[in-house]
């Protein structure tokens, strides 16, 4: 499955008459990342492929389709959250050594790249600049600047497009049309324009996650809770979300305080509680918040070992010291 969005880059890379050893698909998360580089493992494989796509129907496809293809790897996080070990790339190197059992090419599918520690990536870079046989190692990040420059070196780098705002309205409301337009671009803005984490956002529990977030949120202004308190009942939620919605906000109160610029629409559900801390803070105070949640925000993309109530009560009295300022 690929997207709109994706069809020139596609026309570019799967018309290639020769494919570089290794490649690095990057671009910000929730734009199909992933998508494009399982269509692009698939027509790798493909024994017949038709109009530069996989058929979908020889034994290669079929074999992929159910994983079981023995010339494909996939490398990934064991668990959720949790980095890419160096045994895992040992033993990709190691599949990578091997002859192809079906007579084609071998390809590796890893993903986040982003999720390998030092060691693991170190590991990795011999097969990255010299793999044997007929072997294509297809990378992903959502944070190429992460990487080791060593890998990103040994890589043809691939930037995927990220959909115009109209075009990932128009494909939302074409997955979603009972829902509200106006929903759908709130969703699309909280979540820094990615159309598939807006498409989770109004699938899931994200919705009415948000309005709990920003329900603590004011009672913690008001005095009506603690941020151990709100912090102990976010326990469960998905921490990068909370730190993109505070981070979002931030850039709103520096929007509010620097150009006297304020868009309703886009943030109705917390325009009266930013209008208050623009107010009470000056942009200094709302830039150091906004550097904290930066440098956190880089240790949970990191997988490192967090005490999640800890780190939310953190951001919570950061952002109740903005409130104190006045």
């Amino acid at each position: 499955m690929m997207y709109p969005w994706q069809q020139q880059v596609w026309q570019q890379l799967s018309q290639r008459q020769q494919h570089a050893h290794a490649y690095l698909f990057k671009g910000q998360g929730g734009i199909g990342k992933r998508e494009l580089a399982e269509a692009f493992v698939g027509l790798l494989l493909c024994q017949s492929p038709q109009q530069y796509q996989a058929c979908e129907q020889c034994k290669a496809c079929l074999l992929r389709k159910a994983g079981t293809h023995p010339d494909l790897q996939r490398v990934m996080p064991e668990e959720p959250d949790k980095p890419i070990k160096i045994d895992q790339v040992r033993a990709l190197v190691d599949f990578v050594a091997q002859t192809a059992q079906l007579g084609g090419r071998k390809v590796v599918l890893l993903a986040p790249a982003e999720a390998m520690n030092t060691n693991a990536a170190n590991a990795l870079l011999k097969s990255l600049e010299e793999p044997s046989g007929n072997t294509v190692l297809v990378l992903l990040s959502d944070a190429p600047s992460r990487l080791l420059p060593t890998v990103r070196s040994r890589c043809q780098q691939l930037q995927c497009p990220c959909p115009s705002p109209e075009q990932s309205l128009a494909w939302l409301k074409e997955q979603r049309p009972e829902a509200d337009t106006m929903l759908i671009a709130q969703a699309l803005h909280w979540v820094g324009g990615s159309p598939l984490q807006a498409l989770s956002l109004l699938s899931d529990e994200g919705v009415a996650q948000r309005a709990t977030v920003v329900d603590a949120v004011k009672a913690l202004l008001k005095g009506q809770q603690t941020a151990s308190q709100v912090a102990e009942s976010w326990n469960k939620l998905d921490l990068l979300r909370v730190f993109d919605w505070f981070f979002a906000w931030t850039q709103a109160l520096l929007r509010q305080q620097l150009a006297g610029q304020a868009d309703e629409q886009l943030e109705p559900d917390m325009h009266k509680v930013l209008g208050y801390l623009a107010q009470r803070s000056d942009s200094a105070d709302v830039l150091a918040v906004q550097q904290w949640l930066l440098q956190q925000r880089q240790k949970v993309l990191g997988k490192a070992n967090l005490n999640r109530v800890l780190l939310l009560e953190a951001l919570l009295l950061q952002w109740a010291s903005l409130a104190a300022k006045g």
